[in-house]
C-alpha cells in the first residue's frame, strides 16, 4: 500500500512536492474510508484539482516515469538516455537531477524507495526498510559508489553488475535478491492511465483479457450493467457474423466486441436481443468505462494502486462517484487497492463524499512551478484549519483553496477586441 510518492524537479514540479496517502491526524470523517494497520491509517482514494496547466498530469507522469525507468527495458541498454524531463524555468533545476520517492507497506514492513537521476546516470538511489518504527539502510548509492547492508540478502557483490544508467534495484531483481523481487512485483501491479493515452489497445487488452475468466466477466458485466448503459451482456468472438462487425485486434488475433441490448415488440414487451458493436454503436463514454472496468477490477481484486488522469471526462458525475466509491468502501474493496486521480469534477466535493485530507490542489506560483497541497493542509486566512462541515465545493469554485484558472482579464480582452472590429 502506498504511503507517500514524492516528486522534485520533473517538468513543472522545481521543489519536492508530496501527495500523502496517511491519513492526517486531525482529520475525523469518514473513518470507514481508510486502510487501518498497525501502524498507519492510509486513504483509500484521493482527489487531485487545479487549473488547466496546473500540474495535475505532471504528478500521474512522474509516477509513470518513475515506473518507466525500473522496468523499459531499452532504457538500460549503455547507448540510451533515461528520459528525465527537469524543470526547465530555471538555471539550477535545468542542470539538476530529477527526484523521486515512495514510501510504501509490503508485507507488513515499510520501505522507502528512490532516486535522483539525469539524462546520463542515476547519480543517486537508496532503500530503507523499518519492521518497527526505525529505519534501517539496505543499500545507497551515490554516482558510481554502491553500498550494501548486509541485512540486504544477496545484494553484495552486484554493484559492479550495474550500469550508470540502471537503477540498482533492478539488478537486484534479476539475481533473485527476495526484497527486491518482492518490490519490483508490487511495483509491476501500478496501473497508470495518462489521458494523453486514454484509448490505448492496451487498455481494452486488459478488459478483454479479464473477460475471458469467468469471475471477473460477471464482476465487468454486472459493473456495465449498474452503470445504467442498458447492457445486458458483452460477448467477444474471434470470427465476423456479419458484414457490418467492426473487428479490433487483441495482440495479433483479431476481435469482435458485441454488446447484448434488449429488443422491444410494438406491446413494449421484450421481444429478443440485438448484439451491437462497442466501437461503432456505443458511446465514447460507454467505451471509456469499458476500457477501464479492466483496469478497476484487476485493482480491486489484487489489491494495488491505480491512478487515472481526469477520470471525470467522458464520463457522467454520477458514474466517476460509483467508481470512487468501488475504492472507498471496505465491502468493495476488501483487498486494500488504492485510487489516485485527477479531476474537475466539483460535484465530487459535495460534503460527505471525501475526507478533506483526500482533496488535493495543484497550483502554480510566481516561477510557474507547481505546488501540491491538501484540503487538510490548507490555511484559511486567520491561520485556522478548513472546517469539515464547509460547502468544498462552492468555496473551491469561488477561488477560496487556489488552485483555479484566473480568467479575470478574459472580459475585458473580448471588449477590447469586439471594440477593435477584429474577429473573435
Amino acid at each position: 500500500m502506498l504511503i507517500e510518492f514524492a516528486v522534485g524537479n520533473f517538468r513543472s514540479f522545481k521543489d519536492k512536492q508530496t501527495l500523502y496517502l496517511e491519513a492526517a491526524g486531525a482529520v475525523s470523517e469518514h473513518k470507514d474510508q481508510l486502510i487501518t494497520t498497525d501502524r498507519h491509517k492510509l486513504l483509500r482514494s484521493v482527489a487531485i484539482y487545479g487549473a488547466n496547466a496546473s500540474g495535475k498530469s505532471n504528478l500521474l507522469r512522474a509516477c509513470a516515469m518513475m515506473l518507466d525507468m525500473l522496468f523499459n527495458p531499452q532504457l538500460h541498454s549503455s547507448i540510451w538516455e533515461l528520459p528525465v524531463e527537469p524543470f526547465l524555468l530555471d538555471d539550477l533545476s535545468e542542470k539538476s537531477p530529477s527526484f523521486f520517492e515512495i514510501v510504501f507497506l509490503l508485507n507488513g514492513t515499510r520501505y522507502r524507495y528512490g532516486f535522483e537521476a539525469t539524462r546520463k546516470r542515476f547519480e543517486a538511489e537508496w532503500l530503507y526498510e523499518a519492521k518497527k518504527e526505525r529505519e534501517k539502510l539496505l543499500f545507497v548509492r551515490e554516482l558510481d559508489e554502491i553500498k550494501v547492508n548486509s541485512a540486504f540478502e544477496g545484494g553484495k557483490g552486484l554493484e559492479k553488475r550495474t550500469k550508470p544508467n540502471s537503477p540498482f534495484l533492478l539488478v537486484c531483481d534479476q539475481f533473485n535478491v527476495k526484497t527486491a523481487m518482492s518490490i519490483i512485483k508490487w511495483l509491476n501491479g501500478w496501473r497508470i492511465i495518462n489521458n494523453i493515452e486514454y484509448g490505448a489497445q492496451k487498455f481494452r487488452d486488459l478488459t478483454l483479457d479479464l473477460l475471458n475468466e469467468t469471475e471477473y466477466k460477471a464482476q465487468i458485466v454486472n459493473f456495465l450493467k449498474r452503470s445504467d448503459l442498458s447492457i445486458d451482456d458483452i460477448v467477444t468472438r474471434n470470427t465476423r457474423t456479419k458484414d457490418n462487425d467492426i473487428t479490433e485486434l487483441h495482440g495479433d488475433q483479431p476481435v469482435y466486441i458485441k454488446t447484448i441490448h434488449k429488443k422491444y415488440g410494438e406491446d413494449g414487451a421484450v421481444s429478443g436481443a440485438v448484439e451491437l458493436n462497442l466501437s461503432d454503436n456505443e458511446s465514447s463514454g460507454t467505451n471509456k468505462l469499458f476500457d477501464l472496468a479492466g483496469q478497476i477490477f484487476s485493482c480491486l481484486n489484487r489489491g494495488t494502486i491505480l491512478l487515472i488522469d481526469e477520470m471525470d471526462a467522458k464520463l457522467h458525475p454520477l458514474l466517476t462517484r460509483a467508481i470512487i466509491r468501488l475504492f472507498n468502501l471496505p465491502e468493495t474493496n476488501p483487498n486494500n487497492a488504492q485510487l489516485i486521480f485527477t479531476t474537475h469534477d466539483t460535484n465530487l466535493l459535495t460534503y460527505g463524499s471525501f475526507r478533506r485530507d483526500q482533496v488535493y490542489f495543484t497550483e502554480k506560483n510566481n516561477i510557474e512551478a507547481t505546488n501540491l497541497y491538501s484540503l487538510a493542509e490548507f490555511k484559511e486566512e486567520k491561520g485556522g484549519k478548513v472546517r469539515k462541515d464547509r460547502s468544498f465545493e462552492k468555496d473551491y469554485m469561488q477561488g477560496r483553496y487556489g488552485a483555479i484558472p484566473y480568467l479575470q482579464a478574459l472580459d475585458n480582452i473580448q471588449a477590447r477586441v469586439v471594440n477593435e472590429g477584429d474577429i473573435l
